[in-house]
């Protein structure tokens, strides 16, 4: 596990963009795992602009979004698949029919979960999974107690979870979807790379017991310390608790 500190919004942009653009210009139809939520907005942003200047190709990338709330139109702004599009889809020369995101308001939502888990099956695994944490250790929206053999399935959301989204629903967590769908444990463990991201002082306790402290599906994000290509990018705040060693790049 490598751990990077960034000293600046601007560092942390550009060390997580660079992972992403390493990747793609390693292996150009390279499939991504990608994550939504306040934390990879500048991760995206630096993404836009780096396609803008020429510096990365999305033509032959293959997406896939590791969950999405049930219930809501897919056209709500706080949809996973238009904050996808808001903040990277409509910005460069990704192929929509690359870009996988599980439906938000099908017919039959477990079956719905079963054919988006067909697809990772076809076409992952993933070069590279870009996961958040949620501050109750949560990766995707598996949440505390879910098995490390979880796959793709339609999930029940904790109080918790629905509290921290609800800023984008107005400020109540009774708007937040109660469920989802989401990509399982298991098959996020299959990616050849994680990135794991986190900033702010709020996510220092759960980093601390995700990467330093007992491997336990009650932190769902500990397994990430039984994967062998984990690379950590954090602000001084988020990594304020943790005593892996720091690398530089």
């Amino acid at each position: 596990m490598k751990l990077y500190v960034a000293r600046s919004a601007e560092e942390w942009n550009r060390l997580t963009a660079q992972i992403v653009r390493e990747v793609i210009e390693a292996k150009p139809d390279a499939v991504l795992g990608l994550a939504t939520g306040n934390t990879p907005i500048g991760m995206y942003k630096e993404l836009v602009r780096m396609y803008k200047a020429g510096e990365i190709d999305f033509s032959r990338v293959r997406t896939f979004n590791l969950d999405e709330y049930l219930g809501i139109d897919p056209g709500h702004p706080a949809s996973f698949i238009s904050f996808m599009k808001q903040h990277l889809f409509d910005h460069v020369n990704i192929d929509p029919d690359r870009m996988h995101i599980p439906k938000a308001n099908p017919d039959d939502p477990e079956a719905e979960a079963a054919a988006y888990r067909e697809l990772l099956r076809t076409y992952g695994p993933c070069d590279l999974q870009v996961l958040g944490i949620g501050t109750n250790g949560h990766i995707g929206f598996n949440e505390p107690g879910t098995s490390f053999d979880s796959v793709t399935s339609v999930v029940e959301l904790h109080e918790s979870t629905r509290k921290a989204n609800a800023p984008a629903f107005g400020g109540d967590p009774a708007n937040v979807p109660a469920r989802a769908i989401t990509v399982g444990i298991s098959e996020i463990m299959t990616a050849k790379k994680i990135l794991l991201l986190a900033t702010g002082a709020g996510k220092a306790d759960i980093m601390k017991a995700a990467l330093e402290g007992e491997v336990t599906e009650q932190v769902p994000a500990s397994v990430l310390q039984r994967h062998d290509d984990v690379v950590v990018v954090c602000d001084e705040a988020a990594a304020s608790r943790l005593e892996l060693p720091r690398s530089e790049r």
